[in-house]
């Protein structure tokens, strides 16, 4: 797939073994236009991290990398994203929010954006 899919990363570490510096990363190396959003000021590569919650148009992709009672705070910056799709990375599973995002007419999946990444499904 050649279309370069705006994602938001939530739960952006600068932690180069975290999986989320890994898929903010990846992302930009596969070319799709990242927001990473973490807990504190940073940079990853050539992407900033911000601790705000950035107004976005056409987000294809919100992908979680912080725990469903964080997520908690966030539910309401991701419903008005209005993503096409919401990635549950491992750990990070959470039924209200999917049920929330259901409402909406937003797709949730259960899946690995890295391996999502390497296997050409992004």
């Amino acid at each position: 797939m050649n279309d370069k899919k705006l994602t938001v990363v939530l739960g952006a570490s600068p932690n180069p073994t975290r999986y989320s510096y890994l898929a903010v990363s990846r992302l930009a190396a596969h070319g799709h236009p990242v927001l990473a959003i973490g807990n504190r000021e940073a940079q990853i590569g050539d992407t900033p991290v911000t601790k705000e919650h950035p107004v976005a148009a056409d987000v294809d992709t919100v992908t979680l990398y912080m725990n469903p009672m964080l997520q908690r705070e966030y539910y309401d910056y991701i419903l008005q994203l209005h993503p096409k799709r919401i990635i549950f990375n491992p750990g990070t599973e959470n039924e209200e929010l999917a049920a929330l995002a259901d409402s909406k007419g937003i797709e949730t999946m259960e899946a690995c954006t890295l391996v999502l990444l390497s296997t050409g499904q992004y």
